[in-house]
């Protein structure tokens, strides 16, 4: 997977505050996305079309501005949704011809616009029909082959996966909480029989939203999980750690449980072998809009909490957050 980038999601509850955590890591040639925060009625075009749209609710995440519009990674909206979109590889099946009175993005603009436009998980399930990411046969600008994947959550618990590997986009319910970059999500999940046991509510797809885990807990006999940084091994590693890591019991404890599945597939800036590398790692709380934030070179992490004051704020507002080195002294 040499060249490519090696996005890793996870999503982690809060046992006794009930807190939903989802976090990511970035990879990325370079840093290029900072915090930021995107009001109501912000208008953007579409570098499809040039269409208009005026967004409906206020988000806090992470991104850049370029052309017309907000390039958004990650982040959570006033409601309590939130959105993730990472790498796909050789899955996206993208549009040619637009179909009337459907949505037309470019595909890397699909989670800026689930993120200003609904309020839930199955708001967007309502409506995925409705949207088509589209190739740039036609495009007004050239973007080439954007091969994406996207996770939603939101506080009722319910996490999906949005994949364009369909027309319609194809929604997948994902109780196990982890995805990489790798397409057909089903086989990722058949590969962990080697590690895990999953538990017979998974098999039969009726597991009850908020379950922390869906294996048994034994893996005597399984397989010790890869320790390479495709996306299968980053798959396997971060289910494997996230079915056995204690289980958080609030919104802190959450987090810290994702920053420490993420180091096992962070992936180390080395320029001579792998151009990408993790250039942040980033957090979202679908109760209390609080992002976390913590660029490559950092040892700290920032909290940027999207209040109700802000939400009534118009504008466009970037958070300079430094990508150094820093170490507390003490005596």
């Amino acid at each position: 997977m040499e060249g490519k980038p090696l996005c890793t999601s996870v999503f982690q509850i809060g046992q006794v505050d009930g807190a939903h955590v989802i976090a990511r890591t970035m990879d990325w040639p370079r840093l290029g996305a900072r915090p930021l925060f995107c009001p109501r009625n912000f208008e953007w075009h579409s570098v499809y079309d040039d269409h208009r749209y005026v967004s409906k609710y206020a988000l806090m995440g992470s991104g850049s501005a370029h052309d017309k519009e907000i390039d958004v990674s990650d982040g959570v909206n006033e409601h309590g949704l939130a959105v993730q979109k990472l790498t796909f590889t050789n899955g996206s099946k993208l549009v040619e011809e637009p179909e009337d009175g459907k949505v037309h993005l470019a595909p890397f603009e699909l989670s800026f616009y689930l993120l200003s436009t609904y309020r839930s998980v199955q708001e967007i399930i309502d409506h995925i029909d409705q949207i088509e990411l589209m190739a740039d046969k036609h495009s007004l600008r050239k973007y080439g082959h954007s091969e994406l994947h996207f996770v939603a959550c939101d506080r009722t618990g319910r996490i999906i996966v949005v994949e364009p590997v369909t027309s319609p986009i194809e929604i997948i319910e994902n109780p196990l909480g982890i995805l990489t970059n790798s397409n057909h999500f089903d086989r990722q999940i058949a590969r962990l029989d080697k590690y895990l046991d999953f538990t017979p509510a998974f098999l039969r797809h009726t597991v009850p939203l908020n379950t922390p885990r869906v294996t048994t807990g034994n893996v005597s006999g399984k397989a010790i999980p890869p320790g390479s940084y495709s996306p299968s091994s980053r798959f396997i590693r971060a289910a494997y750690l996230k079915e056995r890591i204690d289980l958080p019991n609030n919104e802190a404890e959450a987090v810290d449980n994702c920053w420490h599945i993420l180091d096992s597939v962070n992936v180390p800036k080395s320029t001579a072998h792998q151009p990408t590398y993790s250039v942040y790692r980033a957090a979202v709380c679908c109760e209390s809009r609080h992002y976390y934030y913590q660029p490559y070179h950092a040892k700290s992490v920032v909290r940027i909490t999207l209040t109700d004051d802000l939400i009534r704020k118009n504008q466009l507002k970037f958070f300079d957050v430094e990508d150094t080195i820093q170490f507390a002294d003490t005596e």
